[in-house]
């Protein structure tokens, strides 16, 4: 069994419901290696450190245990996922300097942004395997397996909200 670190960001249907009232619910129905966050009414977050056998089982079950509790909850992201270059640095122990300094140098060799603006933002698992497999760079697996994890759990997510023809249609 591994230890793995993630987080759940959930939407609640109503609003006017103070978020408090589940935080002893949520502990008592599974999410006891949780912390809860509620600082927004109609949202809620928790920050898991959940051993489990796989990255995948482990934001399932929290995905499953927590929908338990609060069937209505949508779930609004899993993270670490969509980063920009400070959290990638801070993730890894860098600087934001270096981690600016690896996409020029890199040029289009670095994973392309998945949204590119003022600031831009990448999948996390996708600069972690690039740093992996082009710059050598020790990832931790569960770091790694987490970060896989969350991208396809909020793609999947996302894949939901397209019209069913649309779909194929961009394939």
């Amino acid at each position: 069994m591994k230890e793995y670190e993630f987080r759940l960001k959930f939407s609640l249907q109503d609003a006017s419901i103070d978020p408090e009232v589940y935080v002893e619910q949520l502990g008592v129905g599974g999410c006891d290696d949780a912390l809860v966050g509620i600082g927004q009414n109609g949202r809620i977050a928790l920050d898991f450190i959940r051993e489990s056998r796989s990255a995948f089982e482990a934001i399932s079950t929290a995905i499953s245990d927590v929908k338990n509790v609060i069937p209505d909850a949508r779930l609004i992201e899993a993270s670490p996922d969509l980063v920009g270059l400070t959290d990638v640095a801070e993730i890894l122990g860098f600087s934001r300097q270096y981690m600016r300094k690896l996409t020029l140098v890199s040029g289009a060799e670095f994973p392309a942004p998945v949204h590119e603006g003022k600031s831009s933002i990448w999948h996390l698992a996708q600069v972690l395997m690039w740093l992996k497999r082009n710059k050598t760079y020790q990832i931790e697996n569960t770091l790694l397996e987490i970060a896989q994890t969350n991208m396809q759990v909020n793609v999947e997510k996302e894949l939901d909200s397209i019209r069913p023809g649309m779909r194929t249609s961009l394939s």
